[in-house]
């Protein structure tokens, strides 16, 4: 997988309201943070080169200087809103995407600094976590379908949606409370027009259902399916030279197989199957309790002392579709 970005699924369902120019610039300040090994913190500057802009999402040099000044102008104002759980329950929090940006002219670059609140909520992998590939998005003309796809792959192992009630929908898309206030607006201008651009350009196909109380429209739900890969397809470049992938770095502790010549044929199957769990995001169920991703996975591979015990958890993830 390519330019791949790891977000936290709080970050993911926050409701917050983005420009489609400030959700590709923030993309690619993550994927510059993987690539060159910086990480994110809330100190240092990421740069984004106007160049990546043009080159992933296919735009005319022009368009894309002034659409990143005007993002920077933009996104420091913007805000996002998450849950975290305390002792006495859960505390609603309210947030800027960035503590600091501006934009270089002489280089055509921007820097950006991510506010305190989002740096853990981005490289914070423990908990539950949605992977996606930036190729997936690129195609997307539509701040709302790029949302929509964002939403939809929360639920990859599972291809559907619960019923999202209408409000809490309107929020997580970024739907402001005077835009599209008729149902049938909201559908036909942000919903299908999401599930067009999504079913076109990425590597699923949605659909969605209303759910009514009485006459009233109360709240969508959706399904998805993943495309059929074509390995003859031919990546989309500006010219015929091979397209060079580069990588981006995720903790091998939590998603990968530890690669370790000393452990044990046994410890090896167990930390393999508890990698295809977070692998296949099946974390939610297995884990007891308010277990953490990584306490189930400690606890997981501390049961598999034998064999058949091993047999047992492969059996078990085989059935959700993971091979062996």
């Amino acid at each position: 997988m390519s330019d791949l970005i790891v977000k936290d699924n709080a970050l993911m369902n926050a409701s917050y309201n983005l420009a489609l120019v400030e959700q590709r610039l923030i993309l690619l300040a993550i994927i510059e943070a993987r690539e060159t090994g910086k990480g994110i913190n809330a100190n240092d500057p990421l740069t984004v080169h106007a160049s990546s802009y043009i080159n992933q999402f296919n735009v005319e040099r022009h368009t894309a200087y002034q659409a990143l000044k005007d993002a920077c102008k933009d996104l420091f104002a913007r805000q996002f809103s998450y849950q975290e759980k305390r002792e006495r329950g859960r505390i609603n929090i309210t947030s800027r995407w960035v503590s600091q940006i501006g934009y270089m002219d002489d280089t055509a670059t921007v820097e950006i600094i991510f506010a305190p609140a989002v740096v853990p909520l981005i490289t914070r992998l423990e908990e539950q976590f949605t992977q996606y590939d930036i190729e997936q998005i690129s195609g997307l003309s539509s701040a709302y379908a790029v949302r929509m796809y964002e939403l939809l792959i929360c639920w990859r192992s599972t291809g559907k949606t619960p019923i999202i009630e209408l409000d809490k929908f309107r929020k997580r898309i970024g739907v402001l409370d005077t835009e599209y206030t008729r149902t049938d607006n909201l559908k036909m201008r942000v919903i299908e027009l999401a599930l067009k651009q999504i079913n076109e350009h990425t590597d699923i196909t949605a659909s969605y259902e209303q759910h009514k109380k009485g006459r009233v429209i109360t709240g969508f739900s959706f399904k998805f399916k993943h495309k059929k890969q074509n390995s003859d397809k031919t990546p989309k470049n500006s010219d015929s030279s091979p397209r060079i992938v580069k990588h981006s770095q995720i903790p091998t502790n939590i998603v990968k197989q530890p690669e370790n010549a000393k452990m044990s044929d046994l410890e090896h199957r167990a930390s393999r199957v508890t990698g295809e769990i977070m692998r296949n995001r099946l974390s939610d169920r297995f884990k007891q309790g308010d277990e953490s991703a990584i306490d189930m996975m400690k606890r997981i591979q501390s049961e598999i002392i034998t064999d058949a015990i091993a047999d047992q958890w492969e059996s078990k993830l085989e059935e959700f579709g993971v091979v062996f």
